[in-house]
């Protein structure tokens, strides 16, 4: 019997894959005619900050084929994480108590939405900020003409990490809500996390003080706002009999 249930939920989980790979890959199909318009925009901040008859380049063989398709796949990732982050949600949901479903759903939706404000805090401000300022001070001597490629898993990186940046009022009100910390032991150590927060950056980051400040201080900020979160919404929510009896019987179903 459990190993028929274990089998249906591998299944479960493989046609939920599925329908999410397919989702990214219709979405990704049509934005292969546009992918290279779809570089020229993300190397907007870079091309809006080179000095004037100056472009980028490409050292590799198909390294112009393969970069603006792989820009292209990342975009359609992003149209269609929603749809990807339902699918996760109708997998786990059945397992799940009912206050545990009331909560899960926002914070999957808050926490997209955060994500995606800090990709775009990212490209529209931070790029243009550190470009400007890198490229003022570089010396007439050099010619500049930054590769494509690197400048992708520059792009990549910037993203990934400002945009986990601003998961952290979400991370607070989970630890909150979950017991794990209270709210005056945050205030508490708030002095730790702004040091934690200037050494992350300096990790993650360019080695330029302006990136750094650009994301560790809005890290900082974030922290304050999980924290005012976590007063107003991070008292945990009681196993009731029936939270629990909705629960075991939705996982049953």
């Amino acid at each position: 019997m459990n190993e028929d249930t274990f089998i249906s939920h591998l299944m479960e989980l493989r046609d939920r894959l599925l329908r999410a790979l397919i989702a990214v890959g219709v979405i990704f199909l049509c934005l292969f005619p546009f992918a290279s318009e779809l570089y020229d925009f993300v190397a907007h901040p870079m091309i809006a900050a080179l000095p004037p008859g100056a472009k980028m380049i490409a050292t590799g063989v198909v390294t112009p084929f393969l970069i603006p398709v792989k820009v292209a796949l990342m975009i359609a990732f992003a149209i269609a994480l929603p749809y990807v982050l339902y699918q996760a949600w109708a997998f786990i949901a059945p397992g799940l108590y009912a206050h545990e479903k009331r909560l899960v759903l926002p914070l999957v939706v808050a926490s997209t939405v955060l994500f995606l404000v800090g990709v775009a805090f990212c490209y529209f401000f931070v790029f243009g900020v550190v470009f400007g300022f890198v490229y003022r001070i570089a010396p007439a001597s050099i010619s500049v003409a930054p590769d494509i490629e690197n400048y992708l898993n520059f792009v990549l990186t910037m993203f990934l990490a400002f945009g986990t940046t601003f998961e952290v009022p979400i991370a607070v009100l989970l630890l909150v809500r979950m017991g794990v910390v209270t709210v005056e032991q945050l205030s508490d150590v708030r002095p730790y996390f702004i040091v934690g927060s200037f050494v992350v950056a300096a990790v993650v980051t360019p080695p330029d003080v302006l990136s750094q400040l650009l994301l560790a201080v809005p890290m900082c900020l974030l922290y304050e706002v999980g924290i005012i979160a976590a007063r107003l919404f991070g008292k945990p929510a009681p196993r009731n009999d029936e939270g629990q009896e909705s629960g075991a019987g939705n996982a049953g179903s």
